[in-house]
């Protein structure tokens, strides 16, 4: 009898897992995830500001998944674990298994902050790049025909909340449309009248990386024209004004949320499985403490065997990469009777862009820090071979080689697609 494995997730960590899972005897595997799709969370914020084509960051699980005859994929969203019956409950139907892995990556975290939550703009998944999309190009064009110049002002008025590679790529972005596209897309609005700020509450950028990729960030994006906002923390978003800790505030109809993240809760799982960060408890091996056969891989989990991260690794894509390859090996050795191989994470290093030929780059072995145009080079390179498949990295790569030339794009459409039925 083949044991049955159900991964829960098609990001980093569930994709890598179930692909190193492939053909392999005596397993069968059912991938389930909320979406039909595996997509590139790095390349959202591009999407969101019209640069490349949803399709080029994103690919269907079944297709990638022909000829993979131990391979099954099941639409569902996760809605309760019941551990004692070996069987998820979805919101499709309910699936047993031998083994279960928790692949769910995170979801925007608002810090209890209800108003921020409902009215500012997520970038976490496709649906929240399109939406973002959408709603700046619509203001937008509100701004042109806005007659009251306190109306226009915040139009005009974008806030970054968040100094982590999302924000920071952001604004570098918006910096960039505003200088080479605004006045060619829209002569009614000025390049003065538009104003960016990226605001963080800790001091100083890009925090996890070296001081001088953070300085190099803070003094390249002021010099694009971003307001960068330290030590600022956001307390509430009322009446179109983001209102900070200190009593200050701006007024702005965009407020868009890249502060922070958090791990989900599931029905079935004790409270004392959690860290911080709502991060699911594993051992060496990626397996829940107090659980037989239900393990964690990715961000949703937090492991503090390896010795040189004891307070857990970073929520990296190379972590959930990494430890999906190695759970993949170890779920062979289960089956096979073999050693179970502990999981030790390989820092490669971290990087951002910030815009056209402006990047940061730490690399730990050989220590070093890198910036500017090698950076840049360096960042597109991992990040197109990174993408799924082949055809994904020629559309990228297609796209990006006309925005890099021209500076520009032809796909800033406002696409609103009714509801599913």
């Amino acid at each position: 009898m083949k044991k049955e494995i159900v991964i829960i997730g098609g990001g980093f960590a569930g994709i890598n897992l179930t692909k190193r899972l492939a053909n392999a005897k005596g397993i069968h595997v059912t991938l389930v995830d909320k979406n039909n799709y595996n997509f590139f969370p790095p390349l959202l914020y591009q999407v969101a500001t019209g640069f490349p084509e949803v399709s080029n960051i994103c690919y269907p699980f079944r297709k990638l998944f022909h000829y993979k005859k131990n391979i099954s994929f099941r639409l569902g969203e996760l809605l309760k674990i019941v551990p004692e019956q070996n069987k998820v409950v979805l919101s499709t139907g309910e699936l047993s298994y031998d083994y279960l892995v928790l692949a769910t990556g995170t979801e925007s975290n608002y810090f209890g902050m209800g108003n921020v939550r409902q009215s500012a703009l997520p970038l976490k998944t496709v649906d929240d790049a399109i939406d973002m999309r959408n709603y700046l190009l619509l203001k937008t064009e509100e701004a042109t025909i806005a007659t009251d110049p306190v109306e226009q002002r915040k139009l005009s008025t974008i806030v970054i909340a968040g100094g982590g590679p999302t924000g920071v790529e952001l604004a570098g972005m918006l910096a960039e449309m505003k200088k080479n596209i605004l006045e060619k897309d829209y002569p009614e609005l000025s390049e003065e009248k538009v104003k960016i700020y990226l605001v963080d509450g800790a001091p100083a950028l890009l925090a996890p990386m070296s001081k001088v990729a953070q300085q190099y960030t803070y003094d390249t994006l002021v010099k694009m024209g971003v307001s960068v906002e330290l030590n600022r923390q956001v307390k509430d978003y009322v009446n179109d004004t983001v209102i900070f800790a200190d009593g200050t505030s701006i007024p702005t109809k965009f407020l868009i949320w890249a502060a922070g993240v958090t791990s989900k809760v599931f029905q079935g799982i004790p409270k004392e499985s959690y860290g911080k960060g709502k991060r699911l408890l594993v051992d060496q091996h990626n397996k829940m403490y107090g659980m037989q056969n239900i393990y964690a891989i990715g961000d949703t989990c937090l492991q503090t065997t390896d010795e040189n991260f004891s307070e857990g690794h970073p929520q990296l894509a190379q972590v959930a990469i990494q430890q999906g390859i190695n759970l993949a090996r170890n779920f062979k050795a289960m089956i096979n009777g073999k050693p179970l191989t502990v999981f030790n994470y390989h820092d490669k290093g971290s990087m951002a862009i910030i815009g056209r030929s402006k990047a940061v780059a730490d690399i730990p072995s050989p220590k070093m820090q890198i910036k500017g145009f090698i950076a840049w080079v360096m960042w597109l390179f991992v990040h197109l071979f990174s993408l799924i498949n082949f055809r994904n990295r020629i559309k990228t790569m297609y796209n990006w080689s006309i925005a890099y030339f021209t500076k520009d794009q032809s796909l800033r459409m406002i696409i609103r697609p009714k509801a599913v039925r």
